[in-house]
């Protein structure tokens, strides 16, 4: 076979994950510019509660269609109790922070979840990471810092206080993502990704329904609201989570973990455009510095020479 031979075809074969990334990248950054939307009328916990609802409607006919109902009931403790840590704390936890900071802001946060992964994984699993890895948590965490020391990105009229607290917010949602996929790993182990996705979001509603009841707001939420949270339930997080599995089957878990470099890309992008958010060059600093300290925690990037292979 000639080499132009194999380059197309190893061509073709990277296209199709290389498009579900980029989508799937494009996909969550426009999540946080439609949680600050739907939060700013609906709340914070009515907004992730509907979100994940509409997620559970969308996928659970889907589920059923593709044969995955015994495996849902099966193990509905485990994935209803991951839907807990991976869409029903974390949603509510943006959703708060987006009431004071931007979407982008967040979305730069947001891309320290594969450092709380290692680090749960370290605790959970006694899996010590290397000396790049240690050093890239260092760096991503100094760059979270860098964020919280000043007052970039914030509302108008929102306290330094207030920032703090929703920067907080952020990083416990980013450890829940962390301990989502730790318990994933040690419970959910050869169980249908579908299943697991659909049983989460099911979890995750049952989860809210309760305190989104009680918190919902007395004026009904224009149409603008209503349609930022449809998009939100069915795009970002229905065809969403349909992508990432489908990525991680295609291209393998490291490459799938790569999307946490483009979300924040597109989040800046939609919040500039479509909110009018500013952009600061502090903000770009930071999140070059946090971008660096994920891709050395994570593995993308290492210290020092590659290990030989046999």
């Amino acid at each position: 076979m000639s080499t132009t031979t194999q380059n197309n075809i190893a061509t073709s074969t990277a296209k199709p994950w290389l498009i579900d990334l980029v989508l799937l990248g494009a996909l969550w950054g426009a999540s946080f510019l439609f949680m600050r939307i739907g939060a700013a009328e609906f709340g914070a916990l009515p907004t992730a509660a509907v979100r994940v609802a509409i997620a559970a409607l969308f996928l659970l006919p889907i589920a059923l269609v593709r044969g995955q109902g015994p495996a849902i009931v099966t193990h509905w403790k485990a994935t209803f109790g991951v839907g807990v840590f991976n869409s029903g704390m974390p949603f509510a936890l943006f959703c708060f922070a987006l009431l004071t900071i931007n979407s982008g802001l967040a979305a730069v946060i947001n891309a320290t979840v594969p450092m709380f992964g290692a680090l749960v994984a370290w605790a959970w699993f006694r899996e010590r990471p290397s000396g790049s890895r240690i050093v890239g948590l260092v760096i991503g965490f100094t760059g979270v810092a860098m964020l919280a020391s000043r007052s970039a990105g914030l509302h108008a009229g929102a306290s330094s206080n207030a920032a703090l607290w929703a920067v907080i917010a952020c990083l416990g949602a980013c450890l829940c993502y962390g301990i989502s996929a730790s318990a994933t790993r040690r419970y959910l182990g050869g169980v249908p990704p579908l299943a697991t996705a659909t049983g989460s979001q099911l979890g995750a509603t049952l989860f809210l329904a309760l305190p989104a009841i009680w918190l919902w707001p007395a004026q009904m939420p224009s149409l603008r609201a209503w349609l930022a949270l449809l998009a939100l339930g069915i795009a970002c997080t229905g065809v969403a989570y349909i992508l990432f599995f489908r990525l991680i089957e295609r291209a393998g878990p490291a490459r799938a973990l790569t999307v946490t470099f483009l979300v924040p890309v597109f989040a800046l992008f939609y919040g500039a455009v479509f909110l009018g958010e500013s952009i600061t060059q502090w903000m770009l600093i930071s999140a070059v510095v946090i971008v660096c300290g994920v891709a050395l925690s994570t593995g993308v990037v290492r210290l020092g020479p590659k290990p030989k292979t046999a």
